[in-house]
This record gives C-alpha cells, structure tokens and sequence, in this order.
C-alpha cells in the first residue's frame, strides 16, 4: 500500500493538503501549487521507501557505532593507533546492516 502522505511530505514539503483515509480519492489538495497526480505520486513510492529504509538502517548503524565501535576507536588512540579491532567492529555492522538497494530508475 502506497503512503500517500510520507510521499507527499518528500517530494512536496511544506504544501497545504489533508488527506481523508489511505486512498489517494482522499486526498483534497488546498495549496496554491497544482495537484499532483496519483500517477506522479505512485511513481514516487519506490524513491519514498527506499529514502526511508536507508534513514531507518542510517540510524541503526549510528547506534551500533556509538554503543560499540566508538570504545574501541578511543581506546585504540590511547594505546598507539591500531584500529584492527575497530575495522572488524566496524565491517561486522556494516555486514549486519547493509544499506538497501536503491529503486530502479
């Protein structure tokens, strides 16, 4: 299913609009800029899921870094600079994590 309003907050921010129920029928326009289509918005979906799913693995990696690759990195500058450990710490969350596959254009 289509979410009409995360698609219409990314590729229209700040214009006047409501939307009543998930159908694009539902949607009533109230900027001054033209309607867009339910064509335009369902061709905007994909772009929309992937934006958010590489936003949502962003912030779990970010996470996994401060809780345990950030140690490391620290205490491998106090003690002389080898970061092997933090390169695996790191890989190994990459692996664990990878970024999603953009849509095709």
């Amino acid at each position: 299913m289509i979410d009409y309003a995360a698609v219409l907050a990314a590729i229209r921010p700040g214009t006047q609009w409501s939307l009543d129920g998930d159908e694009y029928a539902g949607l009533t326009w109230l900027d001054d800029s033209p309607k867009p289509t339910k064509a335009t918005l369902d061709n905007a979906w994909p772009q929309v899921q992937y934006e958010r799913a590489y936003a949502q693995v962003e912030a779990a990696r970010r996470a996994r870094y401060q809780a345990e690759t950030d140690g490391l990195f620290f205490e491998a500058q106090r003690e002389g600079g080898d970061l092997t450990a933090w390169q695996a710490a790191v890989d190994a969350i990459k692996a664990e994590l990878p970024y999603p596959t953009p849509p095709e254009a």
